[in-house]
């Protein structure tokens, strides 16, 4: 007997059966559609739950509910749970947000998100922080693998229908993830009836976009359903020589087993062919020079050439019982070569040269999560456990080299001045990491309007670790093991009324670090912990959410510089860094009138080295930082259906520090705009405006060499899309 066979339809079931298919903290949604009945006719006179359904689960995609503004969200639990019950910050950027927009990769959705910090290069190789931290993974559908911005593997957001953000450690589901939190990217689905779209657009320094997307059923029975998308990305930049394209490719299949059970497919393919700007220099007296927006310091056979691809498998099942059951596996092939030239800066003439650098990246890795989910009664109340198991194994190999092409003068300096050099790999290095864990997490609710949270982790973790000197053949080698490491996470959730709800949480991770000690042994892992406080309030039956929220986050061990009995600082590394960073975040998502939607943020930050060395990430990320985006339709007259958006994006000021040089960037605001217009019910026409104001300021610094970028000049796209 299925209990949620057909259309949501009730079910009396006698005793203390649970009930439903609920998310790891979706108590809200559940209890309001149990109803307890009591059985006079039973002679044990046990209480019996009406089931109504779980409408979390079978939550339509953003692209189908449209707007800005999703009523739950999957990321850090394992099935969908409801935004207020949640005891962490998590923010969602649904497919009208991003089509909006015309974001092309995760960094660019990120360059305008504030708590995000976006370390600006091309679309699809910039480094992504939250709280102070880098995310070095990303999860499709829950399942991690890595992301690096000098390999390119940042995804394009073609083949998701959400991107989840949960900012600060979540080490109940992810414990060796970096302590700036989780990036979920939500997959799209096929659908059960026949639709797709093309689009295109156009714009400044050569940009376009071409972009196909057919879904469907695929039998008769609505059985057997698939999806295929394939687009590409171009543009020769604002900077000379500069040029990014990206084709993306995605397939999908959900195949119906049963009522109750759906077996999954997915395949996503990204190539990327890149001309590399990596910036400018700075002076010695931490200037940047004026250069102009379309200089290019590196060389006209610079090429980074990167594929990725990712299949993703789930079989997910409904039990009788109410149990929800899933196994998923993802399996990611990365492919990277370059060979770019960039600018360095002798530190004590600060004379000029040229250098390039080469990398052959390869890497695999395997994720394997299955997990189970149970309600049931307590006092009168809906409660609820997980319980799951979950494997990793990243392996990465890869060649590198440097060269030392000549000095130049960065006024009169040619990109065609130095012939193409050979890769010239000096170094051969190679990381295997493997993790298992166990899990569970208990959501009991003693009283209807508080949830107590409180779960925990094991984990096995190996690393081995190997660099092997090309020219001599001598290898270093060392690994790094810890067994049944324990991670806890706790929290609660008291809802003040039907739309407000308190919450307060306690979450740790740890994070293994391939930095050695004066001994060559890799330094134990970094522990870090927070703890979390705040509101989040739900009006209009969801259509708008907002979040208030204080944090406090600690980081130990932290590989800082070993000194000797002398103050001198050596080469080695000691597990001796402590950081702590604490901040204020507000936040607000949806619809204020039917037409009338909006996604804003503010962050405020502030971080101080406790011991060790400074944090040098941490200078760059701002004290401050704000971002608003809205869009109203009009409904009625002439102009019904056209869409008016805009909106600001800015930081306060922020600096680098490297070789004792300081280098200042000022603050800055920058304004977008759009417009779009139904110029038929399936023909709709854009303009999107970036930088309207044509604001000039410096987006990133990093050293006196290079990675020093001005942010871009203002640009327009023009585009149109139909709707099959």
């Amino acid at each position: 007997m299925n209990v949620f066979s057909g259309a949501g339809r009730a079910r009396r079931v006698r005793g203390w059966l649970v009930a439903g298919l609920v998310a790891p903290f979706s108590l809200t949604a559940l209890a309001q559609d149990v109803a307890m009945v009591v059985n006079a006719d039973d002679p044990l006179d046990l209480p019996a739950l009406t089931i109504e359904g779980n409408r979390l689960y079978d939550m339509l995609p953003s692209e189908a509910t449209g707007g800005y503004s999703v009523d739950a969200a999957t990321v850090g639990t394992k099935t969908p749970a409801v935004l207020k019950d949640i005891p962490q910050s998590i923010t969602v950027y649904t497919q009208d947000y991003v089509k909006d927009r015309q974001f092309v990769h995760l960094d660019d959705l990120a360059k305008y998100t504030a708590g995000l910090r976006t370390l600006t290069n091309d679309s699809g190789r910039s480094s992504i922080y939250a709280r102070g931290y880098e995310y070095s993974e990303f999860n499709i559908d829950g399942l991690p693998a890595p992301m690096a911005s000098i390999f390119g593997t940042v995804p394009s957001l073609v083949a998701f229908d959400r991107v989840e953000i949960m900012r600060g450690p979540a080490g109940l589901f992810s414990s060796t993830s970096e302590l700036g939190g989780i990036v979920n990217m939500v997959r799209k689905r096929p659908t059960a009836d026949f639709q797709g779209h093309v689009e295109g657009y156009y714009g400044t320094w050569d940009t376009n976009h071409q972009e196909l997307d057919l879904s469907g059923p695929l039998d008769e029975n609505g059985r057997v359903r698939g999806r295929f998308i394939a687009s590409r990305d171009d543009t020769n930049g604002e900077v000379d020589y500069n040029a990014n394209t990206s084709n993306s490719y995605y397939g999908a299949l959900d195949v119906d087993l049963d009522e109750a059970t759906t077996l999954s497919f997915g395949l996503i393919h990204e190539v990327k062919n890149i001309t590399p700007h990596n910036g400018y220099p700075a002076t010695l007296d931490g200037k940047v020079p004026d250069f102009s927006h379309s200089r290019f310091l590196g060389a006209d056979w610079n090429a980074f050439d990167g594929k990725t691809t990712d299949l993703v498998a789930e079989l997910t099942h409904r039990f009788d019982n109410g149990g929800y059951g899933r196994i998923a596996a993802r399996g990611s092939h990365r492919d990277t070569n370059y060979l770019y030239a960039f600018t360095a800066t002798n530190p004590t003439t600060g004379k000029n040269s040229e250098r390039a650098s080469a990398r052959d990246f390869t890497q695999d890795t395997y994720a394997v999560d299955a997990s189970y989910s149970q309600p049931f009664e307590t006092f009168g109340q809906v409660s609820e456990f997980v319980v799951g198991s979950d494997y990793k194994n990243y392996d990465t190999e890869y060649l590198n080299g440097a060269t030392t092409l000549g000095n130049i003068n960065v006024n009169t300096y040619s990109p065609k001045q130095f012939a193409k050099p050979a890769a010239n790999y000096t170094t051969e290095t190679g990381m295997q990491e493997e993790e298992y864990g166990l899990y569970s997490k208990v959501t009991f609710r003693p009283v209807e309007r508080l949830a107590l949270i409180a779960g925990g982790r094991f984990s096995w973790y190996r690393g081995d670790f190997y660099t092997t000197t090309l020219k001599t053949g001598v290898t270093a080698d060392d690994s790094k093991q810890v067994d049944g490491h324990f991670t806890p996470y706790t929290g609660a959730v008291y809802d003040l009324s039907e739309n407000h709800a308190l919450y307060a949480s306690y979450s740790q991770v740890f994070k293994p670090q391939s930095a050695t000690d004066g001994d060559g042994r890799v330094l134990k892992p970094r522990e870090g912990e927070q703890y979390e406080v705040g509101i989040k309030s739900s009006y209009f039956g969801g259509a708008l959410n907002t979040r208030l929220s204080a944090f406090r986050l600690t980081d130990e061990n932290r590989a800082t510089t070993r000194y000797d009995s002398e103050g001198v600082a050596t080469k080695d590394s000691v597990a001796a860094g402590k950081t702590r960073v604490k901040g204020a975040e507000v936040e607000v998502s949806g619809k204020l009138t039917d037409n009338w939607e909006l996604l804003g943020g503010y962050t405020w930050m502030d971080t101080e080295t406790v011991k060790g060395d400074a944090e040098t990430t941490f200078f760059i990320m701002p004290r401050h930082q704000a971002s608003l985006w809205s869009k109203y339709t009009i409904s009625q007259g002439a102009l019904t259906g056209l869409a008016i958006g805009g909106g600001v994006s800015a930081m306060s000021n922020f600096h680098s520090e490297n070789g004792g040089v300081r280098i200042d960037a000022p603050g800055y605001a920058t304004v977008d705009a759009m417009l779009s217009y139904p110029v038929t019910s399936k023909l709709t026409a854009t303009v999107n405006v970036n930088n309207l104001f044509d604001r000039d300021y410096l987006s990133r610094v990093g050293s006196t060499s290079t990675f020093n970028f001005y942010g871009p000049s203002r640009s327009v796209l023009v585009g149109a899309r139909y709707d099959f």
